[in-house]
């Protein structure tokens, strides 16, 4: 899928990283978004790697990442501990600064990592959401349908877990199917990869609790975070020109108020960006990252 990467697993403060990496040049970190791994990247990481350093990683709890116990608080799952992970994996493959680019889950955890590590983050690129905390406090009938993973994925322990495992093929091909506008753009060995993750107990469970903490913990950092802290880099925003960002909300509106400079449009696509729209999407984070 990624040839000519390189493999690697980098150990953490609190778990094991994995990823691959390509290139030569400035480092840009890509991140993968729900229910994917850096796989989703396959179609616009070897564009980047003609002119940057490029590194791909598995979210903690995703892939072949590390799946570290949760606690009662879900802390060891909330965005600011998966984004410290990733600050970490960059400075131990020797990038102090560098451009991340984050998709779905991916950039939630990119833009938590601008805002808690802005001496690490030169350029961040946040792909078809809003903060948090915004979606949260515009949430109303069409968010309860339209995002129902986030309810279902943090209800209570184990009512998600049991029912995922029952059949997690099921589960995976529905979101690639319906969150998409062209399904066929996932061939079948990328989607079972990407159902595999979702028939170990361990990830699914590390899964959920991610979910719970955007409930609690995340949106709490949000909250706390808004009118204090801002996103001091450039930020590239894009988004689904057919998907609830663009349907719900202003992105480009809300995203000023989070980062000082920030620009953006949306892309002729469903929600998977990078894979449904690969040309487009790395001709815009070209551009960006320049």
């Amino acid at each position: 899928m990624l040839e000519g990467f390189e493999e690697f697993d980098v150990a953490t403060s609190d778990t094991t990283i994995h990823g691959v990496r390509a290139g030569a040049g400035p480092p840009v970190l890509l991140l993968h978004g729900m229910p994917e791994t850096h796989l989703m990247w396959h179609r616009v990481a070897p564009r980047l790697a003609e002119r940057f350093t490029v590194v791909a990683t598995d979210l903690r709890g995703f892939g072949a990442s590390g799946t570290p116990p949760s606690t009662l608080d879900h802390a060891p799952y909330a965005m600011r501990a998966l984004a410290r992970d990733q600050v970490e994996v960059m400075r131990a493959l020797g990038f102090a600064r560098f451009a991340v680019a984050g998709h779905d889950r991916g950039a939630r955890c990119a833009y938590r990592m601008a805002l808690d590590h802005p001496e690490a983050v030169a350029r961040l690129a946040v792909l078809d959401i809003v903060p948090t905390a915004e979606a949260f406090a515009r949430a109303d009938r069409r968010f309860a349908l339209g995002y129902w993973v986030w309810s279902f994925l943090a209800a209570p322990e184990p009512v998600p877990e049991r029912l995922i495992a029952a059949a997690p093929g099921v589960f995976v091909d529905h979101m690639l199917d319906t969150w998409s506008r062209a399904p066929d753009v996932f061939p079948p060995h990328v989607r079972a990869a990407y159902a595999a993750q979702f028939a170990d107990p361990a990830r699914v469970h590390a899964v959920c609790e991610e979910y719970r903490a955007a409930a609690t913990l995340d949106r709490e950092h949000d909250e706390a975070d808004r009118g204090r802290r801002r996103v001091a880099c450039p930020t590239l925003v894009l988004w689904s020109a057919a998907g609830p960002v663009a349907e719900w909300y202003e992105p480009l509106e809300i995203w000023r108020a989070w980062a000082g400079d920030v620009r953006g449009a949306a892309v002729d696509c469903g929600h998977f960006l990078p894979e449904e729209a690969p040309a487009e999407t790395a001709r815009r984070l070209l551009g960006f990252l320049g």
